[in-house]
């Protein structure tokens, strides 16, 4: 299917290009049994999660728009960059050949989970190009570093307002799913924050939707769930490249009215950072609960790192405004990755792979394994620091 941002805004049919790599739109469904659970209700849940049955997600609707600019640039090559256990890196390499281009990716250290490590292996395994580095604070002279004409490097989360583009078209999906019918207007909409783009994308196409009529007569508030810390994921970030996006969306369309201002979306967001816990990539008890919520309900998988977080966030304002439709946006993806042999890691960085060892001891010896992370709830709700727990669990 066309683009919606190409269907609502015509003139960008000729100015605005993307490759396909995702099957959309992707459905909605209701949460019928989180409904009687909370007692609240309507919810509803969009299935970014199965945007692709390589590797679905949030980042195949970036990198759509990013691959498409990177190839009209006469790039070979695309480097993603971010934390060991990148969704936006493990998204690039496994989706860049399908466009022509080469995936390579500059990775740093982060907190040991289990998501962080498999995401770690397929990353090393299937990148053309690699470059890890010690700390984080290496990065952007890193990033300098490995650009060339052929090369782009793309910065963390593709996080411009270009990548952002990607969101404001989901937006636009998503209204016109509530003009067909598919669910009501949510009242609210809840996804986890990291580096920005999905919430800055979807605050623009959420204002553009209300403004045509379609879907919403108002916007629903985003909720955004922290899932790295400020100033990362402050207000005035995803503000900025709300702001940003907007004013390309009028370039390329060439209409100015498209441009909208930071007081026009601050009223429509709503950062939430009570969910964040220990920090990025440390799991916290309300994932935890989250995550064993949403298996005892028999629903779909949630991650430490990005999705149980934004769930729970998602659940407290369910519990909050009982009477109110509310949707959560999955933006992690649910499809299993591919296998990495020991063969494909034995050339990757020793820092990484040093890493992995370390991992594997440390999330066995704790039993942070994922069968077993809903069961280090102790049955008054909280969080079990005995690992004896877990490892008796992993043997019932």
């Amino acid at each position: 299917m066309p683009s919606p941002l190409v269907t609502v805004f015509p003139a960008l049919e000729r100015r605005f290009d993307s490759v396909s790599l995702g099957r959309f739109p992707t459905p909605v469904e209701r949460l019928t049994p989180l409904e009687r659970e909370l007692g609240a209700g309507p919810l509803f849940v969009k299935r970014d999660d199965l945007s692709s049955p390589a590797y679905g997600g949030n980042k195949v609707r970036t990198l759509e728009v990013l691959f498409a600019d990177a190839r009209a640039r006469g790039a070979r090559e695309i480097m993603a960059t971010g934390a060991f256990g990148s969704n936006h890196a493990v998204a690039t390499v496994l989706h860049a050949r399908a466009a022509g281009l080469e995936p390579g990716a500059i990775l740093f250290p982060q907190p040991r989970s289990w998501a962080a490590l498999e995401n770690l292996r397929v990353t090393l395994g299937r990148a053309s190009h690699l470059d890890v580095l010690h700390h984080m604070v290496l990065l952007p002279f890193a990033m300098w570093r490995a650009r060339s004409p052929a090369r782009v490097v793309m910065v963390p989360g593709g996080a411009t307002p270009l990548g952002a583009l990607g969101y404001v078209a989901a937006a636009l999906e998503l209204a016109q799913q509530i003009d067909r019918g598919e669910l009501e207007a949510p009242d609210a909409v809840a996804i986890g924050v990291g580096s920005t783009c999905t919430s800055a994308g979807l605050l623009v196409g959420f204002a553009h939707a209300a403004r045509l009529g379609i879907g919403f007569r108002s916007p629903p508030m985003l909720l955004s769930v922290r899932v790295t810390p400020w100033p990362v994921t402050s207000r005035f970030r995803i503000l900025g490249l709300a702001a940003r996006t907007s004013r390309l969306l009028a370039e390329l369309a060439g209409a100015p009215d498209l441009a909208l201002e930071k007081r026009d979306l601050a009223p429509h967001l709503t950062v939430d950072g009570s969910e964040l816990g220990p920090g990025y990539g440390i799991a916290s008890r309300s994932a935890l609960s989250a995550i064993a919520r949403f298996r005892e309900l028999g629903l779909f998988e949630l991650d430490t790192t990005y999705s149980a977080k934004a769930a729970a966030g998602f659940m407290a304002r369910a519990r909050t405004r009982a009477d109110r439709p509310l949707l959560f946006w999955s933006t992690k993806s649910t499809v299993p990755l591919p296998e990495i042999s020991s063969a494909e890691l034995a050339s990757a960085p020793p820092v990484a792979r040093r890493w992995i060892r370390r991992a594997e001891r440390e999330l066995h010896a704790k039993g942070l394994i994922p069968a077993t992370y809903a069961n280090l709830l102790e049955t008054d709700g909280t969080l079990s620091t005995d690992p004896r727990d877990a490892a008796r669990d992993r043997h019932r």
